[in-house]
Parts: C-alpha cells; structure tokens; sequence
C-alpha cells in the first residue's frame, strides 16, 4: 500500500514517497496546475475529467522530479478540482480547524464532532431510522413508510460490514504511515520537531 501524500503545515511543505524514494517541494511558490481533458471510449463514450497536478523533486537530486495528481482526474470537473485546490490552500494558510459557518476557528471542537459522526458504526442506518420514525410521527401512523425507506434501510444494514471492513483498513493505512516515512519527514511532523524546510537542507547541508 502506497504512503499518503503528505502536507506538513509546520514547515509548509509536501512529501511523497515512490519506489522508496522521498520527493518533496516546499509549499510556497509550489508549481501546480489544473486542467480538463476528455477521453472517448467504446463503451463510455466521451466523458469530461479533470487533474490537479504538482511538481515535486527528489530528495538531495533536485534533477530528478515528478509530477503527481493529488486526486483522481476522472469525472471530475474543473471546478471541483479548482475547489480542492482552495481547500487545500485554506488548511495550509489558515489552519486545519474551522467552525459551521466555514470560518477559521482555533478550536478542533467542530471538526472532532464530524469525524465522531463519521467514526459512529452503523450512522447511517440509524438516521435512517430517526428519518422513518419522524415520518411516521408526521402522518399519523398513516402512510409513511416509502419503498425508498426500505431499500435505504436495508441498503444501510448491508452495507454495515463493507463500512467496518473501511475503517479498519483506513486505520492500518494511518498506523502504517506514521512509521513509514523517513526520519526526516517523521521528526518534523513533531510538534517540537525542526521547522526547517527539506529544501533548505538540500540548499545548506
């Protein structure tokens, strides 16, 4: 399983890792680029994508560099892409935490709040439930109950292993990447790790 790409707020930086390899390019002034293209297929036919890419070079080999999505391209739109962008230029300049108006916020109260509704087995099929319930309160008992109900509350059940299956592997990916990354990497992801940039080291060994 591949690392993650890596963005490191402490130090603005991006990491990527290939072939065991260390890539990486700092995040100010960092060269990247977002455009549409389309593909035609026999059995798709014509469909609209688009890719964000960065360029990254090679740790100590500034010559070697690469360039990488940071997300799939297909069917995505520019827009979506142009939007990803921002987020990702919002967390970097103002901060991973915001509130439920989207504003910055120096609290990650908000934020933990949506990633325990997420973490929650078995979410999706209770506020189904809470759904039909309302319903049923709303008309008396009295035709409530959809066929769109039932399939979203059975599809909810179903689908409640694939979901635990998901997280798990979503947590051993997590653990895995802690450990996996170069020391370099690693120490600056302390929070009293170094501040310095990995190519100010290229630049001043």
């Amino acid at each position: 399983m591949p690392l993650p790409i890596l963005l490191n707020r402490r130090t603005r930086e991006l990491y990527f890792e290939l072939d065991g390899e260390l890539y990486h390019t700092p995040w100010d002034g960092i060269a990247a680029a977002a455009y549409p293209f389309d593909t035609v297929g026999l059995y798709t036919g014509g469909m609209r994508h688009a890719a964000l890419e960065v360029l990254l070079h090679r740790y100590g080999h500034p010559e070697e560099q690469v360039v990488i999505n940071l997300g799939s391209p297909i069917s995505k739109s520019l827009e979506m892409q142009l939007g990803f962008w921002e987020y990702l230029r919002a967390y970097m300049d103002n901060g991973p935490w915001f509130d439920e108006h989207g504003r910055h916020s120096e609290s990650p109260a908000f934020n933990q709040s949506l990633l325990d509704v997420r973490k929650r087995r078995g979410q999706w099929t209770r506020l189904q439930w809470r759904d039909i319930k309302e319903q049923y309160a709303a008309n008396g008992g009295r035709n409530y109950l959809s066929a769109s109900d039932v399939a979203l509350l059975l599809g909810g059940a179903l689908h409640a292993p694939i979901n635990a299956l998901q997280n798990l592997t979503y947590a051993i990916a997590k653990r895995r990447a802690r450990t996996q990354w170069p020391a370099l990497v690693r120490e600056r992801l302390r929070a009293d790790g170094p501040t310095s940039r990995l190519v100010d080291l290229e630049q001043h060994p």
